[in-house]
């Protein structure tokens, strides 16, 4: 069973999410203030739905405060016409974005573009675990060590690494990465990819200005480079 938390204050948002899965047996539990959620065991859900106004503590910073202790994918709730808030979601670690109102039936693809990403983790047929370099890859743990560290990245960091560290040397254009990564139904904007390039980068980069692995083809796309 699909296990879905929602930290939202709005009453009628948590009705409609509950009615458009009421009958494809997932579970969605709800909390309207992030003390409530606090009291959660987030690694026992497949994924967090966050709103971006949700009271004393701003769920931007609730949303950081997950990310630092758990990998559960993050889908955050932000107001209609402030796309920076969207690139700041992003910023702390949200998986993904929707702006207000939401459209149920657009939060409903995503969040099973995101469940068909984690089984297809599962499923994939390349090895369990295999370097790449001074990378080790676990695809089913979804970990990444790097020179004997572990980096702690969100699901979609993951998932954009492995897809450019399993096909190296060759140029992806933003269009095609935001299709591969977050799915046909995501009507996101082209910034998405640059954010994360930018935080992969910050996190597996000895110096995030000057890339030694994930590396920009001007006018043409991003490419991971073996050393």
């Amino acid at each position: 069973m699909v296990k879905i938390l929602i930290i939202d204050s709005r009453l009628l948002l948590i009705k409609e999410i509950k009615y458009a899965f009421e009958y494809e047996h997932y579970r969605i539990d709800k909390v309207s203030s992030s003390q409530e959620a606090l009291s959660k065991k987030y690694s026992d859900y497949d994924i967090i739905i966050i709103d971006s106004e949700i009271g004393k503590k701003d769920g931007f910073q609730l949303c950081k405060e997950i990310r630092d202790i758990s990998e559960v994918p993050i889908i955050m709730i932000t107001p209609q016409g402030e796309d920076y808030k969207k690139i700041m979601a992003l910023e702390i670690g949200a998986d993904d974005c929707l702006s207000k109102p939401v459209n149920i039936l657009e939060l409903k693809a995503r969040i099973k573009v995101i469940l068909r990403r984690i089984q297809k983790i599962e499923d994939v047929g390349m090895l369990s675990e295999f370097k790449v370099g001074n990378f080790e890859i676990n695809t089913l743990g979804r970990k990444v060590i790097y020179k004997k560290e572990y980096i702690n990245l969100t699901g979609k960091e993951f998932d954009l690494l492995l897809f450019l560290i399993t096909n190296p040397g060759e140029v992806f254009d933003r269009e095609y990465l935001l299709q591969k990564i977050w799915g046909y139904e995501y009507y996101g904007d082209l910034r998405t990819v640059d954010v994360h390039i930018r935080r992969l980068r910050e996190k597996i980069e000895m110096n995030s200005s000057s890339p030694r692995y994930i590396l920009t083809k001007w006018g043409k796309g991003y490419y991971f480079k073996k050393s």
